[in-house]
């Protein structure tokens, strides 16, 4: 129901929406209904577009051909991609289903990105997804931190979380003029780094970082990775989806998340000392 809730925002900045499926048009219309959806659903009953994509799920006609010779590692499958109790009858049902997962595409008919996920009860999140191709959805609460190297801009792409939701971390990172810090691949100093501690119904995943460029210091004759103009680092958060985590998470109204940004910055004379900035951030939860 994301998408229903994200429409105007989607519109707003320049993107259609619609989702595709095997089930039929008649299931699709009365799911719109129901639920109201305004957006198209496109019925793909045959999945010849699913297909034709590349992601249509086969790990439930493994199991149907398998019956009950399948072993462990099938089962594995089921659990992970299908159905979240193993059940070979849930497999057999979903035949013909697609890996969930979301594609941007341009005016041209052209795949410009896509998101899929480990685990079908995973969804990636409108809003990450936009911050992942250099945008947001709506406006957001953000924290403005500055030190003597960098300003920072800190925000949580979504501030309310629901079990499943990969969502994500953002900092905007603007150096001082003249200052530089260090990317990843940096040797002989600190590279810039983000580390997370996250409470044990949420999973971090890895930092996106942006292209760096080349510094060339004359006097040591040294070619090192920097940032020296505005840059954003992503880092990706995963609420766990286990019915473990979902009867838990409706006992709880916040998950806090502590870390540190540390970087070490230098200016055309001067490498200064490396540092440590501590961040937070509160993410409100809830049950759907």
């Amino acid at each position: 129901m994301e998408l229903q809730r994200r429409l105007a925002d989607l519109k707003s900045a320049g993107f259609g929406v619609a989702a595709i499926s095997y089930d039929r048009p008649e299931i699709l219309a009365a799911f719109s209904r129901q639920h109201g959806i305004t957006f198209p659903l496109l019925s793909d009953t045959a999945s010849a577009t699913i297909r034709a994509y590349g992601i249509l799920n086969t790990v439930a006609s493994d199991a149907i051909a398998a019956g009950d010779a399948a072993g462990p590692s099938l089962d594995e499958d089921i659990k992970k991609f299908v159905a979240v109790n193993g059940s070979r009858k849930v497999a057999a049902l979903a035949a013909g289903t697609p890996f969930p997962g979301t594609f941007t595409i341009d005016r041209e008919g052209r795949v410009t990105s896509r998101h899929f996920e480990e685990f079908y009860r995973e969804r990636t999140t409108i809003a990450s997804i936009l911050v992942r191709l250099g945008g947001q959805v709506g406006t957001v609460a953000a924290k403005q931190i500055t030190t003597d190297h960098l300003a920072i801009t800190a925000y949580a792409a979504d501030a309310t979380v629901a079990a499943g939701q990969r969502t994500a971390l953002v900092l905007r990172v603007t150096p001082r003029p003249g200052m530089h810090v260090y990317a990843p691949g940096a040797t002989g100093y600190r590279s810039i780094a983000l580390t997370i501690t996250a409470p044990p119904l949420v999973r971090v995943g890895p930092m996106q970082f942006p292209a760096s460029e080349i510094y060339f210091f004359e006097p040591l004759n040294e070619r090192v990775p920097v940032y020296q103009k505005p840059f954003e680092l992503v880092q990706d958060l995963v609420i766990d989806a286990t019915p473990q985590a979902e009867a838990a998470l409706r006992d709880i109204k916040t998950l806090k998340l502590e870390g540190s940004l540390e970087y070490q910055a230098c200016d055309d004379r001067i490498c200064f000392n490396p540092v440590a900035v501590p961040l937070t951030w509160t993410l409100n939860v809830t049950s759907h």
